[in-house]
């Protein structure tokens, strides 16, 4: 049986195709447990952690010279009393330690002399230590699930012992999650991140996995062409690295849906990837809900909604800025969405709450020969916004791009099931594009499963800030630059006034279209003002 493209946990080589884990790690990491010393490795979920952590740990035990156990403190997850995390945090240690011959594993704890929680965890690790015939090495995962007094006191017993190591105390530690130790969720002192005075100051470095990059796709991919026959054209290994930034899960994930979910034996084009994406969106995930979950923190919402407006980022904290590439959000300077499909998905998540919300979409969004009716789209946004926009607009909280998510939401919902929009934005850019793709059916008049003729509609989408000029002249050139790289059949430009006296006027009074439609590139381009 073939192996599989692996979108859940661990790898393991005779099931999944695996790129080879340790060629992700730097050479030195070896070095670091050789030497003694602590340290840190994070990199975003499903990125591979786990995977290259057990392969480091074999590796060590294959050496022979340590007592290697991996260890994962998950059951502690969100507990806040200190003695049940230091409880919970034992106890998975002591489970872990069967990976170690009987005469390895830690001592039994003397019960006439129990440990405060405060000192319980030091003392069971230099016990351990000190019982062990070889040094003992531990990697320990979620790490970064702990929260507050109960994270500040596992980190800080651990630091206790770091000097007696390493016959009174583990050789060597690992504590790997998502986040650097420095963005653990201390809530100590009113902060709501470790600073200076770290309780895990004894680190010796912080490492991170990288992304996949496009050899690595293709390698990985590859190795499923070797087994089954099934080729991928050069051009969907590129969409695939374009989609994906070469996030490990997300990799794995399209793969995994044309081969199994679309079931296509055929050779893997750039249509076949565009439908796995889609789906991957639709059926949404765990994946997804995970980072999601983070738009709402403010030290997020602080680096994304500049990002999402096309603003700069002069005025974000940068260890905020830092957090959201630790997590896998942001990449690149200038700051960028990490990839194509976090592109698409974070101001969809955002915008979800009105396109479900939207019940005055309804109807018919095609004509009778299979084309996009846009006058009828057209139609559709101007009623909508003058009669409902005002509500969602107020109540969303990333308020600078508060208009455009309303704006996406209503987009979405129009094309869902029929068409797809794409987003592009990115800080510095001062606009955000939304393109409508429609499927123009076959000679036959049918839309084929895999389509890949297209009629393509612009909405370019600006937003008048107080104290600036109108933003019309240069939203007519961002249109213009993107119709000579984009052929489009129709162009719009929405201008969203938020000054404070175009604010005052009557909500239904503010979206209107201009009566002249100037020409841009061939093309008559509505500007709708709101």
């Amino acid at each position: 049986m073939a192996r599989q493209f692996n979108t859940a946990h661990v790898n393991r080589v005779a099931q999944h195709y695996t790129l080879p884990p340790l060629d992700r790690l730097p050479p030195t990491v070896e070095g670091l447990v050789h030497d003694g010393y602590y340290f840190v490795l994070h990199a975003p979920r499903q990125s591979g952690k786990t995977t290259t952590v057990l392969a480091l740990a074999d590796k060590l035990r294959a050496d022979g010279r340590y007592a290697v156990v991996y260890c994962t403190v998950e059951e502690a997850r969100a507990v806040q009393s200190v003695g049940e995390v230091i409880e919970l945090v034992v106890g998975s240690l002591q489970l872990a330690s069967d990976q170690l011959p009987l005469a390895e594993q830690p001592p039994a704890e003397a019960p006439d002399a129990p440990a405060t929680p405060r000192s319980r965890l030091y003392r069971f690790l230099r016990a351990w230590s000190q019982a062990c015939a070889r040094p003992l090495v531990l990697f320990l995962d979620e790490i970064d699930c702990l929260e507050n007094d109960g994270l500040v006191s596992v980190l800080s017993q651990m630091r206790k012992g770091y000097a007696e190591r390493p016959k009174g105390f583990p050789h060597s530690v690992c504590i790997f999650g998502m986040r650097d130790v420095r963005d653990y969720k201390i809530a100590s002192g009113g902060q709501d991140r470790a600073a200076s005075s770290s309780p895990f100051n004894v680190k010796r470095e912080s490492i991170t996995l990288a992304s996949f990059s496009r050899a690595e796709i293709a390698a990985l991919y590859g190795q499923h062409t070797a087994e089954t026959g099934q080729a991928f054209t050069d051009a969907a290994l590129d969409r695939v690295a374009e989609l994906t930034g070469g996030q490990p899960h997300l990799v794995n994930a399209l793969a995994h849906d044309v081969v199994a979910k679309q079931g296509w034996t055929g050779t893997v084009d750039v249509a076949h990837i565009d439908i796995a994406k889609d789906n991957l969106i639709v059926q949404w995930g765990t994946h997804f809900d995970s980072l999601m979950a983070r738009l709402r923190e403010d030290r997020v919402r602080q680096v994304l909604e500049p990002i999402l407006a096309g603003s700069d980022l002069t005025n974000a904290d940068w260890e905020d800025d830092r957090y959201c590439r630790d997590i896998g959000l942001v990449t690149d300077q200038p700051a960028r969405v990490a990839n194509a499909i976090y592109k698409e998905v974070i101001p969809r998540c955002l915008a979800g709450r009105y396109q479900h919300q939207l019940q005055v979409v309804s109807g018919r969004w095609h004509r009778d020969d299979g084309r996009l009716d846009i006058d009828g789209l057209r139609e559709a946004f101007l009623a909508f916004w003058r009669e409902h926009a005002e509500g969602f607009v107020q109540a969303e909280g990333y308020r600078e791009v508060a208009v455009q998510l309303v704006c996406m939401g209503f987009l979405q919902r129009i094309v869902n099931g029929g068409g797809w929009v794409d987003r592009e934005y990115a800080a510095g850019s001062r606009r955000m594009d939304v393109l409508i793709r429609w499927p123009l059916p076959d000679d036959e008049g049918k839309v084929p499963r895999y389509p890949v003729r297209f009629e393509r509609h612009l909405f370019e989408l600006k937003v008048w800030h107080p104290k600036k000029g109108d933003p019309r002249d240069e939203g007519l050139a961002q249109v213009g630059a993107y119709l000579r790289r984009v052929p489009c059949e129709s162009a719009s430009l929405l201008i969203f006034d938020r000054r404070p006296e175009a604010e005052a006027r009557e909500w239904g009074e503010r979206m209107v279209v201009e009566d002249t439609r100037p020409v841009v590139e061939g093309r008559e381009v509505w500007v709708f003002r709101g």
